[in-house]
């Protein structure tokens, strides 16, 4: 986080995911980077603004919803453990703890804890 602007940047990131047997490692690794960059997005960017007022949206197009693209996210290293889940065959899931990883690191660098998405300044003011 920069101290001055209270901007949030995202450095590196690596995640490690038991993915049952892998057969192509490319593909593999593409859906676990795009599961990240989706997790990255629903910590950092992603929100949806309704009125109160009448309840219609407010940002209904990608022109005010902004998603992450390649360059707001970091290096990212996916790795796997390649070995088969008799239960769970079909268990790439590469979303699943990228926001609250994203909200634990800023807890750890702010003292400030955000509990509600995305993490934005006013929330850690």
């Amino acid at each position: 986080m920069d101290r001055d602007t209270g901007e949030i940047r995202i450095s590196r990131f690596v995640g490690a995911f038991d993915v049952g047997t892998v057969i192509n490692a490319k593909t593999t690794a593409s859906q676990l980077r795009g599961g990240i960059v989706m997790g990255l997005g629903m910590a950092l960017s992603e929100e949806s603004l309704v009125d109160p007022r009448n309840g219609r949206i407010m940002n209904p197009s990608l022109s005010e919803y902004h998603v992450p693209v390649h360059a707001d996210v970091p290096r990212i290293d996916v790795h796997w453990l390649g070995e088969p889940d008799p239960n769970m065959p079909l268990g790439l899931l590469g979303i699943v703890g990228v926001a609250a990883a994203v909200a634990n690191a800023v807890f750890h660098a702010t003292g400030k804890r955000v509990r509600d998405l995305p993490i934005t300044l006013d929330k850690l003011l």
